[in-house]
């Protein structure tokens, strides 16, 4: 269900797609793909490589023992142990087996909650399903049942209603005509195996995708999954296709874009995996999905009022930063009744140590720019406010983890860091978020 996130076209003629996947996994680029064995035959690492692109791990851990909550709105739901297991896993799942379970969420002794996207991966070609299981049997089992398990209050608790939900919800998505072959791709792996609407799609009353708002921006838990249908205001039109597979696979364009949360779990564990030609593929598809216009559009970046560096070496030497750092905050009181000056104290006590007195961070040690970032200049501050209040994790193992202040900062003192921010490094010319609308975001 996370995320995140990101995606996958239609292989519509199945035995030539299966010959371009087994090609693909011995592309340089997935060569270098976890899990991928010359131990195992083709069919098995062809399924290592779908399990990149159906995001496994972001839900089942690395090695599919499970365990990770999953923020629903009825409850936290834990993933299971995916391993061959025959106690705890899914050891004794015939194929058979394994495909009603990733196509109907249906487990040999019970329903699954949707929390395992299989209204999407419904969609999944059964050749890929095949390579998929193959590739689980070379996994190395995990003996352990996960710590948590899943407890839903009743009457959610009765799984076969399930049943019903999955007339209404499942699939998710319908294929479209009239695409081209890389296009279908594409639908087929946003649709599917990446399942970005799983995230990016508001809910209907059933808590089914909304499907007439597809991919057009959701809530998700803490985070908000932004629009990324080709609008030019509110989504990414604005974006060229090698941008979308830049994004997709390092998590971040320079002063526009930088992948977080959900989003960066998907990065991290499916996007940056893939081969060059199936990037592209969901590229060309987000490009022509239909076009969505939301509210809560990307106010247009001025590049007039973007700072400039305060000197051409302070983002790579850390002793000048450290230095600039220390001179500035002498000469700012935080107990000023000059709002802007208390803002800016603010920033300097509590973020710029990290991003800098000027926004552009240090990348040699792997803190992000966050001067003109799309997230700063959204008409709605929600997705600023939530990474003030709690933080948020890089794509990358080696980027540093932003620390959450919900416990250090007052509602007031978050409002006034989004405030200084948005304008100082998002080039608005004002903005005026209260302690109010901290509160009603956080909560």
């Amino acid at each position: 269900m996370k995320p995140i996130s990101v995606i996958l076209s239609a292989l519509t003629l199945s035995m030539a797609s299966s010959a371009v996947m087994a090609d693909s996994v011995r592309l340089p680029h997935a060569t270098s793909l976890p899990n991928v064995s010359p131990a195992n035959s083709n069919l098995a690492n062809r399924g290592a490589y779908i399990a990149r692109t159906a995001d496994c791990m972001a839900c089942h851990r690395e090695d599919y023992s499970g365990g990770v909550a999953i923020e629903t709105p009825i409850g936290n739901i834990y993933s299971t142990n995916i391993t061959p297991s025959t106690r705890y896993g899914i050891g004794n799942y015939t194929e058979t087996d394994f495909k009603k379970a990733l196509k109907k969420g249906r487990a040999p002794t019970h329903q699954l909650y949707p929390a395992m996207p299989y209204p999407s991966y419904h969609g999944i070609n059964d050749a890929d399903i095949s390579a998929l299981f193959a590739y689980f049997q070379t996994v190395p089992p995990v003996e352990a049942a996960p710590e948590k398990t899943t407890h839903l209050p009743f009457p959610l608790n009765i799984r076969t209603l399930m049943l019903a939900w999955n007339v209404i919800n499942v699939p998710s998505t319908e294929n479209r005509s009239g695409l081209t072959q890389t296009q279908q791709r594409g639908e087929y792996l946003v649709n599917n195996l990446e399942h970005c609407g799983t995230c990016h799609t508001p809910r209907n009353l059933t808590q089914g995708l909304d499907k007439d708002k597809y991919l057009s921006g959701a809530p998700l838990g803490k985070w908000y999954a932004p629009n990324i249908t080709p609008d030019n205001d509110s989504g990414i039109g604005r974006w060229s296709e090698q941008d979308i597979v830049t994004y997709l696979r390092t998590g971040m364009l320079d002063k526009r874009v930088y992948a977080g949360g959900p989003m960066a779990e998907a990065v991290a564990h499916s996007t940056r995996y893939l081969t060059d030609g199936d990037l592209s593929a969901m590229a060309a598809y987000l490009k022509v999905v239909p076009i969505i216009k939301t509210d809560n559009h990307v106010i247009p970046v001025d590049t007039s009022r973007l700072p400039s560096p305060v000197s051409r070496s302070i983002t790579y030497n850390l002793i000048e930063q450290k230095d600039y750092l220390a001179q500035v905050k002498s000469t700012t009181n935080t107990d000023s009744n000059n709002d802007r000056n208390s803002s800016k104290a603010l920033y300097l006590a509590a973020c710029a140590s990290c991003h800098g007195v000027d926004g552009y961070a240090q990348p040699d040690a792997r803190y992000p720019s966050i001067v003109g970032l799309s997230s700063i200049r959204r008409a709605k501050p929600d997705a600023l406010i939530n990474v003030i209040a709690y933080g948020a994790k890089g794509a990358l193992n080696t980027v540093p983890k932003m620390p959450g202040f919900e416990k250090e900062l007052s509602h007031a003192q978050i409002a006034g860091i989004a405030n200084y921010v948005r304008v100082n490094f998002g080039g608005l010319p004002s903005s005026d978020v209260s302690a109010a609308d901290v509160k009603r975001i956080l909560k």
